[in-house]
């Protein structure tokens, strides 16, 4: 049994160079599946792993790797508002000088 797709992606078939959308659920042949380097496009393999994420005994409480990509978009936890630049101080005129004549 070839693996299953978790989440929709878009390849290139390497043979006809042309663009393929594949849904969720799908399990591509070995060629198109070559060509899907993301590992969060593809479902656990592990069934065992399914059953013990959906009932857990103890809340898990998640703690910050070093190395662990920092998150995008509205995945991340709310950013603090930047501050806005100041305006440039108004410039001096000076009176223009009179000429005596």
């Amino acid at each position: 049994m070839g693996r299953r797709l978790a989440a929709a992606v878009h390849v290139q078939h390497p043979a006809s160079r042309e663009w393929i959308v594949l849904e969720p659920g799908d399990e591509p042949d070995d060629d198109l599946a070559a060509e899907i380097t993301n590992p969060d496009a593809w479902e656990d393999d592990d069934p065992s792993a399914e059953l013990e994420e959906a009932e857990p005994d103890e809340p898990k409480k998640q703690e910050p790797q070093k190395d662990a990509p920092q998150p995008f978009g509205f995945a991340g936890p709310p950013s603090e508002p930047e501050a806005e630049p100041a305006p440039p101080a108004p410039r001096r005129r000076r009176k223009p000088a009179e000429a005596d004549a």
